[in-house]
């Protein structure tokens, strides 16, 4: 069983390297192990693309601060 503070962290990583396409490669990835027939994998990157959805919904405008 993976840990959420490992499904967060693979999030984390995945929008740095990906941005706002981050959750399109999770969704990816998770097909793709799902046509394998890796349904322990499937459901970790399932995972992880909540964990993105939900880090994605949260995460601060950009921009300079209001004064």
């Amino acid at each position: 069983m993976t840990s959420d503070i490992d499904i967060y962290r693979s999030a984390y990583v995945l929008i740095q390297q990906h941005g706002e396409d981050a959750g399109i490669q999770a969704a990816m990835k998770a097909d793709k192990f799902f046509s394998n027939g890796d349904l322990q994998a499937y459901v970790i990157w399932r995972q992880i693309l909540q964990a993105v959805e939900h880090l994605m919904s949260t995460k601060p405008p950009e921009g300079p601060k209001p004064s």
